[in-house]
């Protein structure tokens, strides 16, 4: 027991120095650095880092094609009859893609302008965000509904010279109204020949004296059987598509 004690006072008397030199070290939290290397200024950083990573995949969404073809294919289901074929996650699946497809010059020219040279250390922050947002600056502008961004640009104290050089903050909800309304336009027109078959299929039930069928479960497949002859799908994917070019 004595050899244990002694051997435990001769490590605490080794530790020692090592211990008093533990206790001498302080933190450096950078308050003589600039302003960006400090902890609280590189804890503000990431915080805002985080924030726009949360932020940006819906933006960049916003200023696609996605909302005015989700919202078609959307329309399209609900005018056949179908409340769950395709599923909500085919729909945005296929909205995603021809969104790609329609997108991939203004995504190449955002890449080749913007960030491929901020990634190379070309140019900084300020002026890659510049150079990346004129295409889509440019793609919104093109699809923009005239009365709309009127309206919304007499709310402003600033009236915007022209839709190009608009600031984001009146062009991106002057482009999703644009696009939201040319989508409910084309749903009334894809609505119509299957509202007809409703109506047809309903009078020849009543003239039957079949009363207590619905004619919605009864229409059902003529208007399945009418999309696929008329091939719907590549019709109206066609037509999407054939709705950005110049």
């Amino acid at each position: 027991m004595k050899k244990i004690l002694i051997a435990a006072l001769v490590l605490a008397l080794l530790a020692g120095p090592h211990l008093a030199a533990a206790q001498e070290l302080t933190l450096d939290f950078g308050s003589n650095q600039g302003a960006g290397d400090t902890l609280a200024g590189r804890s503000i950083q990431l915080l805002l880092l985080v924030t726009v990573l949360s932020v940006v995949p819906g933006l960049a969404v916003m200023v696609t094609c996605f909302p005015f073809i989700v919202t078609v294919l959307s329309i399209l289901r609900q005018g056949i009859g179908l409340q769950q074929a395709p599923p909500n996650m085919l729909i945005v699946s296929l909205a995603m893609f021809l969104t790609w497809y329609v997108m991939d010059p203004v995504f190449t020219e955002a890449w080749t302008t913007g960030i491929g040279p901020f990634t190379r250390n070309e140019i900084d922050v300020s002026a890659a965000f510049a150079a990346a947002s004129q295409p889509f600056r440019v793609f919104m502008a093109a699809r923009l509904d005239p009365d709309t961004f009127a309206t919304l640009d007499a709310l402003r104290p600033r009236a915007a010279s022209a839709p190009v050089d608009a600031p984001l903050s009146l062009l991106v909800p002057s482009f999703l109204l644009s696009e939201i309304q040319r989508a409910f336009e084309i749903g009334f027109l894809i609505f119509l020949p299957f509202l007809i078959i409703d109506l047809v299929v309903s009078a020849i039930l009543m003239s039957m004296g079949m009363m207590m069928v619905p004619p919605a479960v009864v229409s059902l497949p003529f208007k399945l059987a009418f999309f696929v002859v008329a091939d719907g799908w590549s019709l109206l994917a066609a037509a999407l598509v054939r709705s950005y070019q110049p």
